[in-house]
C-alpha cells in the first residue's frame, strides 16, 4: 500500500470514529459552526465536531503545522475533502480568520503575530470580522477615511465601518485605516488587527429586506490599538489589503456551486411534480438545462483555480471572474427556484408556507446582495476588462 493510500485508509477510519452522526446531516444555516469567545453551539456536536477536526488541523488542512494546520499536501487534502464529502459530513468550522485573514496573515505578518492569531482560528477560539468598506467609501474602497494616529506604543482609531459581516459576534476585526492623510489615498493606508472588546469599539446592526442583519455598522471612537497590531508595514496596508480581497473573492464566488443547498431539480420535482428533461414548460425547462450546464463548468473551472492556489500561488485577477460568475449564478438559481415554487414564494410568515419556503424567499432576497459584498460586481468586471483582457483605461 502507497503512502496516499495509507493516508485514505487512516481518515477513513478517524472519521467514522470521530464524526458525530449528527454532524453528517444536512446543515441549516443557523447550526453554522462559527466559533469564538461567546459562541453558542445550538447542537452540542458542532462543538465536538470542530474540536475533533481542530485537533488535527484539518479545519485548516494545508496551513503549516507550526501555526496548527494540517500540513498536509495537495493530494493529500483532496482526499480529506473526498472523504469528508462521502460521507456528508458538515464543515467543522466557517470563519473569516480561515478564508480571508490566515491567508494574508501567512503572506504578511510577522512570526509574533502568526503564532497569536493563527492557532486560535485553527482552533474556533477567535471569530474575525473585516472593516474595510465606510459610509463614504463603497466601491472607492482606497477613499476610506477612518484615521489611526500613532501616540507613543499605540495607535489611536476614529470612524466607521459599514457593512461589517456578523460584527456583532466578532471578537476581532482586521481594519483598513489611514495612517498618512497627505499620501497619495493608496499609499496612506495601514492594516490593523483590533479586538472588538477595547473600549470605543461599538456596533449597530443592518436589517436587510429579506429580514434578516448580517452586517453592521461598526463605530470606532478614540480605539487605543498597540502598534505591533500593524501588518504588512506602515502605510502597506493596500498590499495587504488587495491580497484578502482576492481570497474574499473567491470564497464568495464559490457559492454559484453550491447546488447541493437548494437543488433545483428538487424544486422542480416537488412544485411541478416533473423531472427537469420532461417539464411541459420550454421556457423554464431551458432556464433548468442552461443553468445545469452552467453550475457544472463554474464548478469545473472552480476546480481548476483551487488546484492553482493550492500550488502556493496567490489568487489573482482571476479571482473576479470567480466572484463575478459566481455571484451573478447564484443569483440565478435563487429565480429559477421562486418559478418553481410559484404562489408558494409569495409567503413571507404565518400558515400555508413550510419552513423551506420561507427560508427559499428570504434567500432569494439575500442572494441580491452577493453582487455588491467583496466589490461590486461593476468593480469586477473593471478589473477583467483591465487585468486579463489588457483593454485600456
Amino acid at each position: 500500500m502507497d503512502e496516499l493510500a495509507e493516508f485514505k485508509a487512516e481518515v477513513r477510519e478517524w472519521l467514522e470514529v470521530n464524526c458525530p452522526p449528527s454532524m453528517r446531516t444536512p446543515m441549516p444555516e443557523a447550526e453554522a459552526c462559527w466559533g469564538g469567545r461567546n459562541a453558542k453551539y445550538k447542537k452540542p456536536d458542532s462543538k465536538l465536531w470542530m474540536d475533533r477536526m481542530a485537533s488535527r488541523g484539518w479545519t485548516t488542512p494545508t496551513w503549516p503545522k507550526e501555526y496548527g494546520g494540517g500540513g498536509l499536501t495537495k493530494k493529500q487534502n483532496k482526499i480529506l475533502q473526498r472523504e469528508l464529502g462521502r460521507i456528508n459530513a458538515r464543515p467543522a468550522l466557517q470563519s473569516f480568520g480561515i478564508w480571508m485573514l490566515g491567508p494574508a496573515l501567512l503572506q504578511y505578518g510577522n512570526e509574533t503575530q502568526k503564532q497569536q492569531h493563527l492557532p486560535k482560528i485553527v482552533r474556533g477560539e477567535i471569530r474575525w470580522c473585516q472593516g474595510y468598506s465606510e459610509p463614504g467609501a463603497g466601491s472607492d474602497l482606497a477613499g476610506l477615511q477612518t484615521k489611526a494616529t500613532l501616540t507613543g506604543d499605540h495607535y489611536l482609531v476614529n470612524g466607521s465601518k459599514i457593512w461589517t459581516s456578523y460584527a456583532n459576534y466578532a471578537d476581532w476585526i482586521f481594519c483598513l485605516v489611514r495612517t498618512d492623510p497627505e499620501a497619495s489615498k493608496h499609499d496612506g493606508i495601514s492594516f490593523l488587527l483590533i479586538d472588538m472588546d477595547d473600549p470605543g469599539v461599538s456596533t449597530k446592526p443592518i436589517q436587510l429586506i429579506s429580514g434578516v442583519s448580517p452586517f453592521c455598522e461598526t463605530f470606532l471612537e478614540d480605539v487605543s490599538v498597540p502598534k505591533e497590531n500593524l501588518v504588512g508595514g506602515l502605510n502597506k496596508g493596500w498590499t495587504v489589503a488587495k491580497t484578502l480581497l482576492q481570497h474574499e473573492r473567491d470564497m464568495i464566488g464559490g457559492i454559484g456551486g453550491q447546488g447541493i443547498k437548494r437543488k433545483v431539480e428538487d424544486y422542480a420535482k416537488d412544485y411541478l411534480g416533473e423531472v427537469v428533461g420532461k417539464l411541459a414548460d420550454p421556457v423554464l425547462r431551458d432556464k433548468l438545462a442552461q443553468y445545469n450546464m452552467d453550475a457544472r463548468a463554474f464548478k469545473s473551472q472552480g476546480s481548476r483555480f483551487q488546484a492553482e492556489l493550492k500550488t502556493g500561488s496567490a489568487p489573482g485577477a482571476i479571482s473576479s471572474a470567480f466572484k463575478y460568475y459566481g455571484s451573478e449564478l447564484n443569483k440565478r438559481k435563487y429565480e429559477i427556484l421562486l418559478e418553481c415554487m410559484g404562489s408558494q414564494a409569495l409567503g413571507w410568515e404565518g400558515e400555508g408556507f413550510s419552513n423551506r419556503e420561507l427560508s427559499t424567499t428570504r434567500e432569494w432576497l439575500r442572494s441580491k446582495a452577493n453582487s455588491i459584498e467583496g466589490g461590486t460586481s461593476e468593480v469586477q468586471l473593471n478589473i477583467i476588462a483591465k487585468r486579463i483582457l489588457g483593454l485600456p483605461d
